[in-house]
């Protein structure tokens, strides 16, 4: 019984402390917590980009080709994101032209689908990185523009799809379907146009590499709301092999471009 008073005594006196302790702690918390969005706030006001993450989708034109990526931000500071990305795009030489059929007295007429005299593979790459974001430069208001550098590298996956030509075999007379290193496949005067861009899908070879990237995007969007940019920078890829484009140009398996973006995203 009087154990029962004691514990009961205790009791009283103790949790109107213990309460009081978690009451200061809680609104210590809040305290702090008011003064992080008031900073943030400030922050805002200043120019810098505040957000949890972000993400963008992209039309890239390299000197070499093309491409399409899609890109996803973590912010880790005020200056600093940390980025990963997914890019599928097509890589050409310098040398390709489409070509067609001369015939009659000089008059160009296109039989068959279009061609590229001399191109032996299309090249077709996915490629995957991680990397930094960092702000050189915030909005200064919010109808401003934010300069950013960023960084990063990775992998990529190189895919050769065989290019098939359709030509008359001057042998038999008929109309066949050929790829490199056929005898007539650089015979002009045998071409009579592509063989469409689904052929040789099935035959693709899988060639891995390294690759990075480093560029400036001036922010031009909707402050902290919408992603609006352009991106200019460089990429460098290399492969475990030489990638043969045309016969009649050199094979590479190092290859460095430059490229200009449009990206369109969200913050949130």
């Amino acid at each position: 019984m009087i154990k029962s008073l004691y514990l009961a005594l205790l009791l009283c006196i103790t949790t109107p402390v213990l309460y009081a302790q978690h009451t200061n702690t809680r609104e210590q918390k809040t305290k702090e917590r008011k003064e992080h969005i008031a900073e943030l706030m400030k922050k805002e006001e200043e120019g810098a980009l505040i957000y949890n993450t972000q993400f963008a989708l992209a039309f890239k034109l390299n000197t070499d080709g093309w491409s399409a990526f899609y890109e996803h931000g973590k912010y880790k500071t005020i200056n600093t994101t940390n980025i990963w990305w997914l890019e599928a795009g097509e890589r050409k030489s310098k040398k390709e032209e489409k070509a067609s059929i001369t015939t009659f007295d000089g008059v160009f007429f296109l039989v068959g689908n279009p061609f590229i005299y001399g191109k032996i593979n299309n090249f077709y790459y996915l490629k995957a990185g991680v990397g930094q974001q960092k702000l050189i430069g915030g909005k200064g208001n919010m109808n401003g523009v934010a300069v950013s550098a960023l960084y990063g590298a990775g992998i990529t996956a190189g895919f050769l799809k065989p290019y098939y030509l359709t030509i008359s075999d001057p042998t038999t007379g008929e109309t066949r379907d050929i790829k490199y290193p056929d005898s007539l496949f650089l015979d002009p005067n045998v071409i009579l146009g592509g063989a469409g861009a689904g052929k040789g899908f099935g035959e693709m070879k899988l060639i891995p590499g390294a690759q990075a990237r480093a560029g400036l995007r001036f922010d031009y969007g909707k402050y902290n709301e919408m992603l609006s940019a352009l991106e200019i920078g460089v990429n460098a890829e290399y492969y475990t092999q030489k990638m043969p484009i045309m016969a009649i140009a050199a094979d590479k398996q190092f290859f460095f471009n430059a490229y200009v973006a449009i990206e369109f995203g969200k913050r949130k």
